[in-house]
């Protein structure tokens, strides 16, 4: 590396000409960007066949999450986990510090003015004299001529926007996250309801069993079976219990605090009361504004920009030292007129003539890191398309097996209830209903699931659209 360096006495007018070719320097040297060819079909199957009416997922990510939650116990629990979510607030104080990142590196395309006011005092030959001085410059600065510091400061631009896009991503999630657990909570709620009633129908029958017996009516076979119906439910009834408990704590660790009772749902709600419906049958050239993909982009775009930082090395840095100011023997006569005129400039030239190929490595590692981001970026549009494809699968047949299982908890219950009658009235034996009872309470423990998987499915097909993070319309 050889360095150049100048001093000149020569007029004052060259200083507007050397901030004129600071200022100047070229554009940066990285490689025009341009977005990818989308790694995926144009649409998904099974849009069109969901049956459904409501939003389209372009107006899923125009429709903020309070117009798509209903149940105000739930709006308000995810209000509280916007607020108090611990891995939320690490998500948006890495914004804070990418932002500051970024502006540090923008302060480099600026002229960095100093202002110095000095004196000096000496003897020589017995006489005194002193010195002040007045000025004001920059030093060391570099001229931006390949466009290093322009590529740098979009390195950090698009770093910053990526955490920004990141944490957009991470409220989509939070939100989906605290709606699925407040579901799972209410599932749970509605199973153990039901586990309760089955186990004292049990001992109903199980207390009915027992008369007949002592009538010499029922054989203790009869008994026994109704005996393991009841500890059936009774096991399930403290397995819910200690769900429930659990549930509760899950939820209380998302949000970030402990909650009230009154948001708490007792049951698995109605569909219809709970969140707006999402079906979908548009491009899937809308995965492309979803904030995690956008994150991808931009990261993408970072690495892009640190190939033009890597292509800027290769060339001669110039940096300049320049001062400018006033001075006098006088301190009288520094600001009143009677100081003279005092400047230097120093520019330095950096050639690099020999660096053992670690230009050629570094711009070889920043061309496979930009390989890198981009394999990154068409995979994450390709997670994002099989996520919405996933959920419009479990859309297109939900309903069928909704209206199904109910059909089958209605012939269980009808069944149930004509077994037990019969039964009483002696003609049928108590082991077909027994049977029919464990039949009702499979039926209805699988319709609970179902509904809660519809739910989620619904929950999930607004998430993997991008929404959540539109502008409330009553904040304006």
């Amino acid at each position: 590396m050889l360095k150049f360096s100048v001093k000149t006495t020569r007029s004052a007018r060259l200083l507007p000409l050397s901030f004129a070719i600071l200022l100047a320097g070229c554009s940066s040297m990285a490689p025009e960007y341009s977005r990818t060819e989308m790694p995926i079909a144009n649409d998904w199957q099974n849009t069109l066949n969901t049956g459904a009416q409501g939003l389209s997922a372009e107006q899923a990510m125009q429709v903020p999450w309070k117009s798509f939650i209903k149940d105000p116990r739930l709006a308000q629990v995810i209000e509280l986990a916007l607020n108090s979510n611990r891995s939320l607030r690490q998500t948006l104080a890495d914004v804070e510090a990418a932002r500051a990142t970024y502006r540090i590196q923008r302060a480099d395309l600026y002229l960095p003015i100093d202002a110095d006011l000095s004196s000096s005092r000496s003897r020589s030959s017995g006489e005194v004299s002193s010195t002040y001085q007045a000025e004001a410059g920059l030093s060391d600065y570099e001229i931006d001529l390949f466009g290093k510091n322009r590529s740098l400061t979009a390195v950090q631009m698009e770093a910053y926007l990526a955490s920004e896009e990141t944490a957009k991503a991470t409220k989509i999630s939070l939100i989906s996250e605290i709606a699925n657990a407040w579901l799972t909570l209410a599932a749970d709620q509605s199973a153990l309801t039901l586990a309760k009633e089955t186990m004292n129908n049990a001992q109903q029958a199980m207390e009915i069993t027992q008369k007949r017996l002592t009538l010499g009516v029922d054989s203790q076979i009869d008994l026994v079976s109704a005996e393991t119906i009841y500890h059936s439910a009774r096991s399930d009834t403290a397995l819910y219990q200690t769900q429930v408990a659990q549930d509760i704590n899950a939820l209380s660790l998302l949000v970030g605090e402990p909650l009230n009772d009154n948001l708490l749902p007792n049951a698995l709600p109605d569909s219809n009361t709970l969140i707006t419906d999402v079906p979908a049958g548009l491009s899937s050239e809308v995965l492309l504004q979803r904030p995690d993909v956008l994150a991808a982009e931009h990261n993408l775009k970072s690495a892009n920009a640190n190939i033009g930082v890597a292509r800027a090395a290769f060339f001669p840095s110039l940096s300049l030292t320049a001062t400018g100011g006033i001075g006098s023997t006088m301190l009288s006569d520094l600001f009143t007129g009677g100081a003279s005129s005092i400047w230097t400039i120093a520019p330095t030239l950096s050639l690099p003539i020999f660096d053992g190929g670690a230009n050629d490595a570094n711009l070889a590692y920043s061309e496979a890191l930009q390989q890198k981001t981009l394999a990154a970026y068409e995979y994450a549009i390709q997670n994002a398309f099989s996520e919405v494809a996933d959920a419009l699968a479990r859309r297109a047949t939900i309903q069928e097996q909704l209206d199904a299982e109910n059909a089958l908890v209605a012939a269980a219950t009808r069944h149930y209830d004509l077994s037990l009658a019969r039964y009483q009235n002696g003609v049928d034996s108590f082991q077909d209903t027994l049977e029919a009872q464990r039949t009702m309470y499979s039926a209805k423990q699988s319709l609970i699931l179902t509904q809660q998987t519809d739910l989620d499915n619904r929950i999930t097909l607004y998430r993997v659209l991008g929404g959540g993070l539109a502008s409330d319309p009553e904040q304006g």
